[in-house]
């Protein structure tokens, strides 16, 4: 390309329109990827939180049989010691003290039948959470599953298109780099403002592209001429004429070929 200084407006038309298809191919190589990048982040994050209540699950049925074991614990001290007030009641020397020592009995059995209680809730707490805990495994393995099934197709198309979007890329500000700041700072400006990212497009059937909006024959005319840089006064996208459009296709597409 020649210098800034000597680039003419036909050649500044011809740079735009390969930094627009360029971008463009970038953009075809991002919509084939789609939603998968953000499928495969959504996926982690529900198999790592699937793995947290598995290992929340887990704890809290230790701390569970922990806690049965210190009931179980304190049913066997409440057993020893009512065999020990039993042993004392064949001692005792009057009705006060017989008495005494049966409400500690009595208070003992109270105890173990509290324990007992305490141990069968317990239980049930256990196995409410151990089918919780099968639930959850039987899902984190099928959305594991589902998540490196996910991953594999990924990473295939990343390992297909990676290297040219690369490329592709560092070509697109190499390019840049040959056109004027002021047409790169409105190209960008435009491809951010239209939902397709096209900010320079060629007269398709006396219109626009992608647009219905009629082109007058005599701006048809003056783009064609190619001696100043016109846009679409409906999407104000940069207009080029089929012809220069069509040449910088044959040119680009050999340019991709090699990529």
């Amino acid at each position: 390309m020649a210098t800034k200084t000597e680039t003419t407006v036909e050649q500044k038309l011809r740079a735009l329109y390969d930094l627009q298809l360029i971008d463009s191919r970038v953009d075809e190589i991002r919509n084939v990827r789609g939603e998968l990048p953000l499928e495969v982040e959504d996926l982690e994050d529900e198999v790592l939180g699937l793995k947290t209540r598995m290992e929340k699950l887990k704890s809290d049925v230790e701390t569970i049989n922990y806690e049965i074991t210190g009931k179980k614990n304190m049913i066997d001290d409440a057993k020893t010691l009512m065999k020990k007030y039993t042993e004392q009641q064949k001692n005792v020397r009057n009705s006060r003290e017989f008495n005494s020592i049966t409400k500690e009995v009595e208070f003992q059995e109270l105890e173990i039948q509290l324990a007992e209680k305490n141990i069968k809730e317990f239980k049930a707490q256990i196995d409410q959470k151990k089918a919780v805990m099968a639930d959850t495994k039987e899902r984190h393995g099928e959305r594991e599953t589902h998540l490196k099934h996910k991953k594999s197709e990924l990473n295939a198309i990343l390992a297909e298109t990676e290297k040219e979007e690369k490329a592709l890329l560092a070509k697109s500000e190499e390019y840049k780099t040959q056109i004027e700041s002021r047409l790169v700072a409105a190209y960008d400006r435009i491809r951010t403002n239209v939902k397709n990212g096209l900010a320079v497009v060629a007269i398709e059937r006396g219109a626009s592209g992608g647009s219905f909006f009629t082109i007058p024959p005599q701006v048809q005319v003056e783009i064609a001429s190619r001696k100043k840089i016109i846009t679409d006064e409906h999407s104000g996208r940069i207009l080029v004429d089929p012809v220069l459009a069509e040449e910088q296709h044959e040119k680009m597409q050999k340019l991709f070929s090699k990529m």
